[in-house]
């Protein structure tokens, strides 16, 4: 059985957690307090180096990066609905992947880490910064959903867990986008059992 090493606060954990649980494949949980620094804990750092979540083990195999896990996940089950096949579609799920990794994310950890996580201590000149930052990035994204259901078509994609996880964590920060495309599509990926599941309890 799969070991999954995770936090509900952390948006790289809850895209696993969501393909998980959405798909119906068994694991083991391991959650990783985060709040508490257990992710630099002498015992968690042999699992991880990197010190963060999430953590995939699978036998002999270990995977730290949570797209790398998506993709692991998809390809040895043959998830070709969450991660296709055509070159068309496989290039627009890789695109934005990596857009919501390269692009998206580091204004989105600046917002909701020094507003939400890091209290008083936060820097809310970076933070404010990156959110006037972000509503460009966000139009790219608005822009391209016109008329589509989903970022690669008609379903969803370990892309759409990938971005609907940044945006669930912008809603934290009180930023979550009211553009209507990104509305319309954040509430298809909201709905799936999956992703209500990978969500904090508290």
């Amino acid at each position: 059985m799969y070991q999954i090493y995770s936090h509900p606060y952390s948006q790289h954990s809850r895209r696993v957690i969501s393909l998980l649980e959405e798909v119906g494949i068994e694991y083991e949980s391991h959650i990783i307090d985060l709040l508490k620094g257990e992710h630099m804990s002498e015992s968690y750092l042999g699992i991880n180096p990197n010190h963060q979540v999430p953590t995939l083990i699978d036998g002999n195999v270990k995977i730290h990066e949570s797209n790398a896990i998506l993709r692991y996940l998809c390809i040895k089950h043959e998830l070709f609905d969450w991660y296709p096949r055509s070159l068309d579609a496989l290039a627009k799920v890789e695109q934005w992947l990596d857009w919501a990794q390269c692009q998206l994310f580091p204004l989105v950890r600046l917002i909701v880490l020094n507003r939400v996580f890091m209290g008083k201590n936060g820097d809310l000149n970076a933070a404010d910064e990156a959110a006037g930052k972000i509503q460009a990035q966000l139009s790219i994204m608005e822009n391209h959903l016109e008329g589509l259901q989903f970022l690669a078509g008609d379903k969803p994609t370990i892309a759409d867990l990938a971005l609907a996880s940044n945006m669930f964590q912008l809603g934290l920060a009180n930023e979550m986008p009211t553009t209507p495309n990104i509305v319309r599509w954040y509430e298809n990926i909201a709905a799936l059992k999956g992703f209500q599941k990978s969500l904090p309890q508290s």
